[in-house]
């Protein structure tokens, strides 16, 4: 009777704790996909000064390939270093890096 029980408790434990984690899985797919999409492209040639300042002073070997920007003013920067590796970089308009 006792081995009965526990194995009932055990099985009601397990199918909770297999419900939490599916939720949270779910809901960072969803909070990625809505600052992906906030960016619209734009000419290098409109970046603000301090942020092409920004990039020419932190890496001076990176050529600016394309730019974005969303509604609060902030930057994604593709970027390409003289040696061929390619990166993301995000700035605020006054140059000040910001981790995305």
């Amino acid at each position: 009777m006792k081995k009965l029980f526990l194995l009932g408790a055990l099985a009601i434990g397990s199918l909770q704790v297999i419900g939490q984690q599916t939720e949270i899985a779910q809901a960072d797919v969803t909070q990625m996909v809505a600052k992906v999409a906030d960016f619209t492209e734009i000419d290098t040639s409109e970046l603000p000064e301090a942020v092409t300042n920004a990039v020419s002073t932190n890496y001076p070997t990176a050529t600016i390939n394309k730019a974005y920007v969303n509604d609060k003013q902030q930057y994604k920067l593709d970027v390409v270093l003289k040696d061929g590796t390619q990166g993301i970089l995000y700035a605020d308009e006054q140059g000040n890096w910001l981790d995305m």
